[in-house]
């Protein structure tokens, strides 16, 4: 599957309408194509835009009534209506669509929930720095930082050693983002302090890592084995990503 042939099926892949192998064709390539995957984002994005009750419109009880008695009325004695009444028709059809409009330019300027979210870790992050609370239980022994989380998450977070690799785990920590408790893991990479945030992702689905950079900070966002992934510092980027690819051997 090409990313030509990804791009023109994607709307319909959203929209459930491929056969079983089409679909099992796009996602294979979903996994490995990182800009056909931002594309799926943004279409799952726009489609939850367009489900916003705040583009719905719902007129009065007693509309529907009013209406047809003024297209009666219009049909009755259509030659002898008075111009203005004409232009009040036009003029609050007028108002109508602005307030449409109105409606519409302003959801779609909202922020997205990825970006909603990415604000909020680098808050967080800042936080931990801030108020030296980087750590709820310090350790750097992954078997005492994993069991740390039982019963106070309602999953259980994946904590890695990665001292040999470079990324000394210094512990974790209970944290709030997205509307819910999460864990977040805490690595040290020479002088950089490393917030990994973790809790259950909406889709089982695997995607692939996306970057991005917010008030001097790397983030990488990336979700697996059910489970969706944040990790965020002011260390560069290259070793960042390494830090992500040894997080998903």
């Amino acid at each position: 599957m090409t990313c030509e042939e990804t791009r023109r099926l994607i709307h319909a892949l959203a929209d459930g309408e491929l056969d079983l192998v089409k679909t099992i064709d796009i996602e294979a390539h979903l996994q490995h194509c990182a800009s056909c995957a931002g594309t799926q984002e943004q279409v799952r994005q726009l489609r939850a835009l367009m489900k916003n009750p705040a583009l719905r419109f719902s007129p009065p009880a007693n509309f529907e009534k009013r209406l047809r008695a003024a297209v009666r009325r219009e049909s009755h004695d259509k030659s002898f209506a008075p111009l203005w009444r004409r232009w009040a028709f036009a003029a609050a059809c007028v108002v109508v669509a602005g307030i449409s409009l109105w409606a519409l330019f302003g959801v779609l300027n909202r922020p997205t929930v990825e970006a909603t979210v990415a604000q909020e870790i680098v808050s967080s992050h800042v936080r931990s720095l801030m108020v030296q609370h980087a750590t709820d239980v310090p350790s750097s022994d992954q078997h005492t930082v994993k069991p740390w989380f039982d019963g106070k998450l309602d999953f259980s977070p994946p904590v890695k050693d990665l001292g040999s690799q470079g990324f000394e785990l210094k512990g974790g920590r209970l944290d709030y983002i997205d509307n819910r408790p999460v864990a977040a893991i805490i690595y040290q990479r020479r002088q950089h302090l490393i917030n990994l945030f973790v809790w259950p992702a909406r889709s089982s689905s695997r995607t692939t890592a996306q970057a991005s950079v917010r008030q001097g900070y790397n983030l990488i966002h990336w979700s697996d084995a059910g489970m969706e992934f944040w990790a965020i510092s002011d260390v560069n980027l290259a070793e960042l990503q390494q830090l992500e690819q040894l997080l998903q051997q």
